[in-house]
């Protein structure tokens, strides 16, 4: 995803560059001089700045208690805008990069059972969430389907736990088989998914039933939405700039904002990342991003101005 650098950017160097699968490499990033990391949690994600100045976001798959290192996977994308292509053939142990983050918004809630289901290069978010969920003694288990066993990053990390893994590669048993793995819904279980939009959307029908704030997704690609809630202009005060900002139908807050002098931070610009995520004061946003849950678009106090706009004449923002 392009986008201005994220704040904060610190340089890290590649210091392994590893075959996970056909097409997915993992990188393992540490300071060239040695210092710890900021911590992270599990479903936390980093930018990654490469030289080329293509800025793209990696969710964090390695030991979140190791405080020197970040590992992430990346996937190659053959229909991707360069990122992934230059991190698979020109990214070399030793080149230098740039990171900002890490960030979650994806966070493990606390639950003594988890289900959890990933598709693809989906698995990375998982990966350190299972781990934790091991060391606390909670119940859960996995359900891992990819195109072919051969593309399935991380396997032979994922054998050590026996028959809570379940991997289903398209090519040999078909597709997922979501009912059958997650059972009747029950109160008291944490669903976790990560993985194409295809595999997002049936797992929103498959929990459906299921209570409130069971199911947590992570998107690599931004949901598709709807028309807005309004097709005209609507203003935008910018509270601490002290400056109102007319924000006509084809102009995103976010660059109607930049174009009154003020800078807003982002990197992905479709509502994905998190980077830009600014305070609501007075107003209700128009929630277009594939971040929030329900719950937290009906609260009104944020939102994500890189797509978001106003169901109202004016809003307030904390800029």
């Amino acid at each position: 995803m392009n986008g201005a650098v994220p704040a904060n950017v610190v340089s890290l160097e590649v210091v392994t560059k590893t075959r996970e699968a056909d097409g997915v490499v993992s990188l393992m990033l540490a300071r060239p001089d040695g210092r710890r990391l900021p911590d992270w949690t599990p479903g936390a994600h980093i930018d990654v700045v490469l030289p080329t100045g293509i800025t793209r976001q990696y969710s964090l798959c390695g030991d979140r208690f190791d405080a020197h290192a970040y590992r992430v996977g990346v996937l190659r994308e053959p229909d991707g805008r360069g990122g992934s292509a230059y991190v698979h053939d020109v990214l070399a142990p030793g080149d230098v990069i740039g990171v900002g983050g890490p960030r979650n918004n994806f966070p493990l809630v606390p639950s003594t059972s988890y289900l959890f289901v990933a598709g693809g290069i989906g698995i990375t978010p998982l990966l350190p969430m299972i781990h934790q969920a091991d060391l606390l003694g909670a119940d859960w288990r996995l359900l891992y389907g990819g195109r072919a066993r051969e593309s399935m990053a991380f396997r032979d990390e994922l054998s050590a736990y026996g028959d809570r893994v379940r991997v289903v590669p398209q090519d040999e048993r078909g597709l997922l088989d979501l009912a059958a793995f997650l059972g009747a819904p029950r109160p008291g279980v944490k669903v976790y998914c990560c993985g194409p939009p295809p595999l997002l959307a049936a797992m929103e029908r498959a929990c459906a039933a299921w209570p409130p704030y069971t199911l947590h997704l992570e998107r690599f690609v931004a949901k598709e939405q709807g028309a807005p809630a309004r097709s005209g202009p609507f203003a935008v005060e910018l509270a601490r700039a002290g400056v109102v900002v007319d924000v006509p139908p084809h102009l995103s807050v976010l660059d109607a904002v930049r174009a009154a002098g003020v800078d807003v931070l982002s990197s992905c610009r479709q509502g994905t990342c998190g980077t830009c995520e600014t305070t609501v004061l007075a107003g209700r946003p128009d929630h277009r991003d594939s971040i929030l849950a329900d719950h937290e678009r009906a609260a009104g106090d944020c939102m994500f101005p890189c797509v978001s706009r106003s169901c109202d004449d004016r809003l307030v923002l904390d800029l």
